[in-house]
């Protein structure tokens, strides 16, 4: 499973011309899911996002976490970070996992921020043509990824 995350002033997903969820200062988490993804890989990165430590204290130093600034996340499923684009000039996502497996995992990814304390927690619509907004604060973009953690 991957999560890019990227610290926001704000961020907001719109499909079909409707706001379908929007948040102020926190991340807007980009997530991916692969077939071997489980709810222990939700569980780690959830618990991750929650706490890294990116968020300014007083001194100016990235000290604080998502949940010492009382920041929000906006949850957006991209299959498009298993991209492989090694050969040729067109990615394949071989690698992403199928619509039935993905979506619940990414659903489960924001209700256990939600069990962290994270509130708000917004998301797009999975599978659906979404326009993302955000206003990258840094800026501060973090990939996770659990084959790394």
């Amino acid at each position: 499973m991957r999560v890019v995350l990227q610290r926001v002033s704000r961020g907001s997903v719109v499909v079909e011309d409707s706001v379908v969820g929007s948040i102020g200062p926190g991340f807007v988490a980009l997530v991916g899911v692969t077939h071997a993804d489980t709810e222990e890989q939700v569980a780690l990165l959830a618990r991750k996002t929650a706490n890294l430590r990116v968020f300014e204290d007083s001194a100016g130093k990235m000290n604080r976490s998502l949940l010492d600034v009382g920041g929000g996340v906006l949850v957006i499923s991209q299959f498009t970070l298993y991209a492989d684009a090694r050969r040729g000039r067109r990615p394949d996502f071989i690698d992403a996992a199928r619509p039935e497996q993905a979506a619940p995992l990414v659903d489960a990814y924001a209700a256990r921020l939600r069990e962290w304390g994270v509130a708000p927690v917004e998301t797009g619509v999975f599978g659906a043509l979404m326009r993302v907004e955000l206003v990258n604060e840094g800026p501060v973009t973090i990939l996770l990824d659990t084959a790394s953690l």
